[in-house]
């Protein structure tokens, strides 16, 4: 994709930890909770997952103007929003109890790779934006991986996601310590170890991975040893009170294959699978409305669709897990199916990231899209729920969906907490490929839709006191 510049460097202040050590760490072969397979006998083939943060690089004019959606709307044809604008539309206070949003929790983010600049991309975001200093540690697990896009031909587009998910983790849950696990590869063997690694040392109260595989891409379904492995993390993770994430995927419902296919580990019992949307903003700056992030379809591709299509969001059944009777209740269907929820994710409504890992005249803020932002964005958010609960005499939420699910049963709760998106579908490419339509209540290409913080709060720990002033 392009890329932008002319951004203004101020330096705030990040504390980067590195624990650097030989692990290995014991992944025994525990059965797969819901799982719908019938054969017992493991397949060993690799799992190798994917990312794919989508980047336009944007000029100086609009970082000088501070990043104004409607000038990037006139000038470029993509919207440009920062943390006052998703706040706003989101209803995600600034401070709760008097507190930075996010204070006393921790939010472990799981990437392969990582990225060079991580901490000094965070500093300069985090002083574009006004937002406070990061609390910022990473942790490799395996040793620490020599960033060389040269030698891995995905390395550049990990090193962009970590910066997407460090920065809008940062932007929702300010007061949070983050906690980066990065993982010496995207293979299955790999990120197992840096997620075990994350679970076993509960270095998050939530998780957030936004990386996926297509069901259909997973030799042995069911049945593959480095997913059941993975499967034993997320049901440890439940044990241990950990709210995990993931993306459900940027190709729509089919992944680009013949039929519908949800993405692991999103289709995960155990994980909260996240969608996309296009989200846009009133004339005061605050909601106004959203549709299923799909830019194949021309009647949802925003403000004349002037790049063509960049993708649509996942959402589709899954074929190796059943679904809980919590969510069956509600799609009407007995397979587990993504998504469950979904925040902003088009770069039609972009979310702007800073990347300095590019070079001379290329290192500078960008605009991003993909539901690989939705991941951490809710894993932010649930770490703001999670203070909220904690400081009203409760524990962190840990495993989301029975609680999501059961707030979205009630009526009253669902319109209070939940923006529910009824336009737009996920076939990609539209119309002909498979896909799913939103609709009034649950739909699987945005599932309950997308949050209104302030509502969830409320219902949650109605006794906290919220601020919508940035500090």
């Amino acid at each position: 994709m392009g890329k932008m510049k002319g951004a203004r460097l101020r330096i705030a202040r990040s504390k980067v930890f590195v624990a650097v050590g030989a692990s290995a760490l014991a992944l025994g072969g525990v059965a797969v909770s819901g799982a719908v397979s019938a054969s017992t006998t493991a397949n060993t083939s690799p799992i190798v997952y994917q990312v794919n943060p989508i980047a336009i690089q944007a000029s100086s004019s609009l970082s000088a103007n501070g990043f104004d959606p409607a000038t990037c709307i006139a000038q470029v044809g993509l919207a440009c929003y920062g943390p006052s604008q998703f706040h706003a539309a989101y209803r995600v206070p600034w401070k709760i109890n008097g507190q930075l949003a996010g204070t006393g929790e921790q939010i472990a983010i799981i990437d392969a790779y990582g990225s060079p600049t991580v901490a000094s991309d965070l500093a300069t975001y985090d002083a574009e934006f006004g937002l406070p200093p990061a609390k910022l540690n990473i942790y490799y697990p395996d040793g620490q991986p020599t960033y060389n896009p040269l030698q891995h031909a995905g390395e550049t587009g990990w090193a962009e996601e970590t910066s997407l998910d460090v920065q809008t983790v940062h932007d929702l849950a300010p007061g949070a310590t983050i906690n980066l696990i990065v993982a010496s590869s995207p293979n299955g063997n790999d990120l197992n170890v840096a997620e075990r690694y994350a679970v076993s040392n509960h270095l998050g109260d939530v998780m957030s991975m936004s990386f996926g595989a297509p069901e259909a891409a997973i030799a042995g379904g069911g049945n593959n040893l480095q997913l059941t492995q993975a499967d034993s993390i997320y049901q440890q993770a439940a044990a241990a009170g950990i709210s995990v994430f993931a993306s459900s995927g940027d190709s729509g419902a089919s992944a680009g294959y013949a039929t519908a296919n949800a993405s692991f580990p999103a289709s995960d019992p155990n994980v909260t699978s996240t969608g996309g949307t296009d989200l846009f903003l009133n004339k005061k700056g605050g909601y106004g409305s959203e549709y299923t992030w799909n830019d194949s379809d021309p009647a949802t591709c925003p403000f004349g669709c002037a790049y063509g299509t960049f993708g649509a969001t996942g959402g589709a059944p899954s074929v190796v897990y059943s679904a809980a009777p919590y969510q069956s209740a509600v799609s009407g269907m007995s397979a587990r199916t993504t998504s469950d929820v979904s925040f902003n994710a088009s770069v039609y409504t972009a979310s702007m990231i800073y990347l300095g890992f590019l070079g001379a005249g290329q290192n500078n803020f960008y605009f991003f899209g993909g539901t690989s932002e939705a991941s951490p964005a809710w894993a932010a958010i649930t770490a703001d729920l999670d203070q909220a609960v904690v400081e009203a005499g409760g524990h962190d939420l840990g495993q989301l969906n029975s609680t999501l699910y059961s707030l979205a049963s009630n009526p009253k709760t669902y319109s209070s907490d939940f923006h529910n998106i009824t336009v737009g579908n996920n076939q990609l490419p539209y119309p002909t490929a498979p896909g799913y339509s939103a609709g009034k209540g649950y739909n699987l290409p945005t599932g309950l839709g997308t949050p209104i913080v302030s509502g969830l709060l409320n219902s949650l720990a109605p006794s906290a006191t919220l601020s919508f002033t940035q500090p």
